[in-house]
């Protein structure tokens, strides 16, 4: 509804250009908002007020003459003009039959669009170190993750989701370590053990696995263990592949799917990262200093230049990064999205400054960042902390298992991502109106059990005619909900380009609430059929909404609760 009444006034504008009043270089940014007070309407802008300078004309003559010049239109029924000059607009019955019937219509395409026009867009998320299973950080990342390449999608982008992972450095060593350690029978008390070894008892596990030898297989390598516990090679391959495997089943679980697995070793194995090096060389971005190679951060707003190879001639942890991304604009991504962890910002800055060194028309800014905060998972009023599978942290899989994929997946994503997120354990676990998945989820099975009751009542549901008596959708409430149906569209391209998958949870937390209040408040089976008709056509759209904005979270719609 508000494309259609900023249509309206952007016709309106052009009558005022061609007749004067407004000057022929005039570009309006014409504003629709929602009200708070519906007695001031149903949508407002505030244009007269911004184009009573160029117009030399008092902002509320301005509106006068915007309102006369506006076209006749079925959406409205009247338009007033308040304070100082906002015009408010009050949808007609006409605009409530058109948008319900545009819902029926379009079913589950109802609030995608073409925003995106089929461009190249990638997101890479999770991106997990394969030294044990995936965190509760890590299921945030998921979440987040999968849900913007959802909500991407509807707004018309080609997406590919992307997961980079670290098989390369000291961490993947020190889980070999650790592996190797088990194979022999040592034990973390062990003076022997690694020091920075892994405890969790998934290091028994996959110890034991190796030396049966097992052979597992994830979604992009296999290998087979050598039962040779001195063969710390075979061991670090036959580790990684196994908890790839574990992680490919947690994020199976959790409904996560990758189009490409990235390796950090080949980054490294097809010359990559030295040859991004050498550009940097040659386009005189770093020097020698204390024995080790830095590049010139500062040039491009570092607070100081960085490291890039140590003194002992390993690389700095960025540098391969920068490689990765070069590699990820040759692929042809004008537009990458990385969801990680706020730990991670630190290395933005400097990724970017080394791809504007390298030099390769990358523009500045590039690429996008969403991080997320830190999860703080309670129990009883108390902080969860330890997961005796991982040893110190609480998995992804404990959630899943503890409260389901549904209820996890939703409090991952319905925070904003930079915020602090508790995960209460208990509220995920109850059905009651306070958890607000349940209470969704109920909201949509509630329509369900409506047209159930209906058929029960040797009753029957025309869709036809149901458009055609919507008239009778009289009720502030029924008004209401139309209006806020309406919105969907917008808060689906909305949540796109500020990569907010919350705002979609937000969404459907108010819509619920919106439908629960009016269900407890009026029957829907009543004994007039135009009656009937209508409210069970403007169920029948809500229960599409719900689905539809659910199923962009990665959230079941249930029929029964």
């Amino acid at each position: 509804m508000k494309e259609i009444i900023a249509e309206l006034i952007d016709s309106a504008l052009k009558t005022l250009i061609e007749n004067g009043t407004l000057p022929a270089d005039v570009e309006p940014k014409i504003m629709v908002e929602n009200t708070r007070d519906k007695s001031h309407g149903d949508y407002a802008s505030n244009i007269a007020l911004t184009l009573a300078k160029p117009a030399r004309c008092n902002p509320r003559q301005l509106a006068e003459k915007l309102v006369d010049a506006l076209p006749a239109s079925d959406n409205l029924k009247r338009t007033e003009i308040a304070g100082p000059g906002f015009i408010n607009f009050f949808i007609s019955g006409a605009s409530t039959s058109s948008l319900l019937k545009n819902i029926l219509e379009q079913k589950n395409n109802y609030g995608r669009n073409n925003n995106g026009e089929g461009k190249k867009v990638q997101v890479e998320f999770v991106s997990a170190n394969p030294t044990g299973p995936l965190h509760i950080g890590h299921g945030r990342g998921a979440a987040v993750g999968d849900c913007l390449c959802r909500i991407m999608e509807a707004n018309g982008w080609d997406v590919t989701r992307e997961f980079y992972y670290n098989d390369a450095g000291q961490q993947i060593n020190n889980l070999a370590l650790s592996v190797q350690a088990r194979c022999k029978n040592l034990t973390p008390d062990d003076p022997s053990w690694p020091e920075d070894g892994y405890r969790g008892d998934y290091i028994i596990d996959l110890a034991n696995s190796y030396m049966a030898g097992d052979t597992v297989v994830s979604e992009d390598q296999s290998f087979t263990g050598a039962k040779d516990a001195d063969d710390l090679e075979s061991i670090r391959h036959f580790a990684v592949a196994y908890l790839r495997r574990e992680q490919d089943l947690d994020l199976k679980a959790f409904a996560v799917d990758f189009d490409v697995y990235f390796l950090e070793s080949s980054l490294y194995a097809e010359g990559k990262v030295e040859a991004a090096v050498q550009t940097l060389i040659e386009n005189n971005f770093t020097y020698e200093g204390g024995g080790a190679l830095w590049l010139r951060t500062t040039d491009f707003g570092d607070d100081k230049d960085r490291v890039m190879r140590k003194k002992d001639g390993g690389y700095t942890y960025f540098v391969p990064d920068v490689a990765y991304h070069l590699d990820k604009w040759q692929r042809g991504f004008d537009t990458v999205i990385n969801e990680q962890g706020a730990d991670h910002h630190s290395t933005i800055t400097r990724v970017r400054a080394g791809l504007q060194a390298l030099k390769a028309d990358i523009p500045q800014g590039w690429p996008d960042y969403v991080l997320h905060q830190m999860v703080t998972v309670m129990r009883g009023g108390e902080e969860v902390k330890i997961s005796k599978r991982a040893g110190s942290y609480v998995t992804l899989r404990d959630l899943i298992d503890e409260v389901g994929r549904d209820a996890t997946r939703y409090f991952l994503a319905a925070r904003k991502s930079d915020s602090h997120l508790t995960f209460d354990i208990d509220l995920a676990r109850s059905q009651s109106a306070d958890n607000p998945v349940y209470y969704i989820q109920y909201a949509h099975a509630r329509v369900c059990s409506i047209f159930r009751k209906l058929s029960e009542g040797n009753l029957e549901w025309n869709e036809a005619e149901g458009i055609a008596a919507l008239d009778k959708l009289e009720l502030e409430s029924e008004k209401n909900l139309v209006i806020n149906l309406g919105k969907y569209p917008e808060v689906v391209k909305n949540a796109a380009n500020a990569r907010e998958p919350h705002q979609i949870a937000n969404y459907l937390k108010d819509l619920a609430a919106e439908f629960h209040t009016y269900y407890n408040s009026e029957k829907t089976l009543v004994e007039d059929a135009d009656v009937r008709n209508a409210r069970l056509t403007l169920a029948v759209a809500v229960r599409h909404v719900l689905a539809n904005g659910l199923d962009l979270l990665g959230v079941s719609a249930p029929e029964q609760m």
